[in-house]
C-alpha cells in the first residue's frame, strides 16, 4: 500500500517507532512490527509516493531502521584487499543487477542467502539501467534495504554502481562535459549509499593507436581521475570499493599485456590515492548473450584462462583481489563453479534473472503480451534491419520494467510474485553454492567494519524532489 500523506506515514510508523532517542530521535522499539507489512508499505511508498516529502521520509525511515537493526551500507574494499593479500579467498562474489520486481527479487535473494550464511554479495545497477528501469540510486538503496529488513538479514549490505561508463563520442567531443556528468552521477550515488563503484572507461580504448600504452591511455587516465574524485568525496571512515575495466572493446579477449598497459597509465594518474582492487576483463561473453533468430541465446565458449592469467598478475604485482566476469547470467549452469577456481573475485549477473521473470509460467500471458506490445510501440526505432521479432523483444524487454509499466509490475497479484520469487530463490541458492559464497558471513564480518554516515532525512527528501538528468541513449550501454 502506498502511503500518500506525511500524517499517514507517521501513523503507520507509530506501530514500530518511538521518538525516544537522544533529542527525540526515532528509535525502532518494536523490530518485529517493523519487519512485517509495514516494511512492504514503506518500500512501495519509497518508490511510488507522489509527494517528495512522503517518499523521502519513507526512505529515511528505512535507512534509520536499518542502522538500528544491523543492516549497514558498506564497501567491499577491505574484503577485496584481504583477498589480494591472500588472507582469504576461494570464492567469487555475485554482483546482481536487479532490474524488475526489485523488492520481490531482492527478498528472494535474502531468503536464499540467510540459511547459507552468505555475506559476500553485491546488489548493483548500471548507469544505463537507472534510466530504462526508472531506479535512481536513492530509490534503489531504499528498496534493497527494505528487502533485507523484511527477511531478517543483518550484516554489511554492499550496493554497487555498475558500468559508470564514459561515452567515447561525448568524451572526445567535450571531455569536461562528459566527465562532469559522470562526477554528478558519482556524487548522487555516494549520497544514496553506493559505496562500491565500477568505473567503465574501457569505451575510451583506441585500438588504432600504435601500441598498448597509447591505446589504453585515455582509459587509464579517466579511471584514475574518477578514482581520485571518489576518494575526495567518499564519506569519512569509508574507503569506497572502485573497479576498473579493460575488456569488451575490439571483439577480442583481454590479455595480460593490455592489463599491464592499463595499470601503467592508471597508476601514473592515481598518485598517492588508494586504487582499484579488481579489474573487469573480456573472456568471450557479451551482455545479455548473443540472441539467435528464434529468441534463444547462443552457447558461449568462455576462456577461463583469461581470468586466471590476469588475476594472478593483478594479485602478485598490485595486491588486487582478482578479475571480474561480466555477462555471466546466461551461461550454462555447469560454468559457474569454474569462477572461484580461476581467480574471479566477482561475477556480474542480470539478464538471466530478467529472463526467469519474463518466462515464468506464473506470469500472466496477457500481461506479458501487454508489455511486449508496449515495447514494439515505444522502441520500434531500435529494431534493426533483418532482426526477427523474437530477437527484438529479447534484446529490448529489459526496458519493459520502467516507465508506465513499473507500477503494473509491482501491482501483479501476490500469488504471481510469490511463484516467481520461489524460482529466483532457487536460482540464487544454486549460485551461492557454485560460487562458494555460502559461509562467507563471518569472513565478511572479519574484514568489513562499516562506518556509514547517519541517515539524513533532508537529503532523502531532496533526492525525491530534485530534477534528475535524463538518461541519454548510450552508444554502448552495458549491464549484464
Amino acid at each position: 500500500m502506498i502511503i500518500e500523506t506525511v500524517d499517514g506515514l507517521k501513523e503507520r510508523l507509530s506501530i514500530a517507532i518511538e521518538h525516544s532517542g537522544p533529542g527525540g530521535a526515532p528509535r525502532v522499539a518494536h523490530p518485529e512490527a517493523f519487519r512485517g507489512p509495514l516494511t512492504d508499505d514503506l518500500a512501495e511508498t519509497a518508490v511510488f509516493a507522489k509527494d517528495p516529502q512522503v517518499k523521502g521520509r519513507a526512505r529515511f525511515a528505512l535507512k534509520t531502521a536499518a542502522a538500528q537493526l544491523g543492516v549497514h551500507l558498506a564497501s567491499i574494499h577491505s574484503l577485496y584487499a584481504a583477498m589480494g593479500q591472500k588472507e582469504t579467498g576461494g570464492f567469487t562474489v555475485p554482483a546482481m543487477n536487479i532490474r524488475g520486481l526489485a523488492y520481490d527479487s531482492a527478498r528472494a535473494f535474502f531468503r536464499a542467502a540467510i540459511p547459507k550464511g552468505c555475506g559476500a554479495f553485491l546488489f548493483e545497477i548500471a548507469k544505463s539501467e537507472m534510466g530504462y528501469t526508472d531506479q535512481r540510486p536513492h530509490e534503489y538503496v531504499a528498496v534493497m534495504i527494505a528487502a533485507a529488513l523484511r527477511e531478517g538479514y543483518a550484516g554489511p549490505l554492499f550496493i554497487q554502481g555498475d558500468h559508470f561508463q564514459a561515452s567515447a563520442k561525448g568524451y572526445f567531443a567535450d571531455r569536461e562535459k562528459e566527465l562532469g556528468g559522470l562526477k554528478a552521477l558519482i556524487r548522487e550515488a555516494l549520497s544514496a549509499g553506493f559505496y562500491n563503484i565500477d568505473i567503465d572507461s574501457s569505451t575510451l580504448v583506441v585500438l588504432e593507436r600504435p601500441d598498448l600504452p597509447s591505446q589504453q591511455r585515455d582509459n587509464g587516465e579517466v579511471c584514475a581521475l574518477l578514482t581520485r574524485f571518489i576518494r575526495d568525496n567518499e564519506p569519512e571512515g569509508t574507503t569506497v570499493s572502485v573497479g576498473g575495466e579493460i575488456g569488451e572493446v575490439g571483439g577480442h579477449n583481454s590479455t595480460v599485456e593490455e592489463f599491464l598497459a592499463f595499470m601503467g597509465e592508471y597508476r601514473r594518474g592515481l598518485g598517492e590515492a588508494e586504487g582499484i582492487k579488481k579489474i573487469s576483463v573480456q573472456t568471450g561473453t557479451s551482455h545479455g548473450g548473443v540472441v539467435l533468430p528464434d529468441g534463444t541465446v547462443a552457447k558461449v565458449k568462455l576462456d577461463f584462462e583469461v581470468l586466471s592469467s590476469i588475476a594472478a598478475v593483478a594479485q602478485e604485482r598490485f595486491g588486487m583481489a582478482g578479475t571480474v566476469q561480466h555477462g555471466a547470467s546466461t551461461l550454462p549452469d555447469e560454468a559457474f563453479h569454474q569462477f572461484p577456481r580461476h581467480g574471479a573475485c566477482e561475477v556480474h549477473l542480470a539478464t538471466g534473472f530478467q529472463n526467469m521473470i519474463y518466462d515464468h509460467p506464473a506470469l500472466p500471458a496477457d500481461f506479458r503480451e501487454h508489455v511486449y506490445e508496449h515495447l514494439k510501440r515505444a522502441f520500434a526505432k531500435e529494431r534493426k534491419a533483418g532482426e526477427t521479432e523474437d530477437q527484438f523483444l529479447y534484446k529490448t524487454r529489459k526496458k519493459g520494467f520502467g516507465g508506465e509499466l513499473k507500477r503494473e509490475w509491482w501491482g501483479l497479484p501476490e500469488a504471481v510474485r510469490e511463484e516467481i520469487g520461489r524460482a529466483l530463490q532457487a536460482k540464487f541458492a544454486f549460485l551461492i553454492d557454485q560460487l562458494n559464497v555460502a559461509g562467507t558471513h563471518d569472513v565478511v564480518r572479519r574484514f568489513v567494519m562499516p562506518e556509514p554516515p547517519s541517515p539524513d532525512a533532508a537529503a532523502e527528501i531532496a533526492a525525491c524532489g530534485a530534477p534528475q538528468t535524463p538518461a541519454k541513449t548510450e552508444e554502448n550501454p552495458r549491464a549484464d
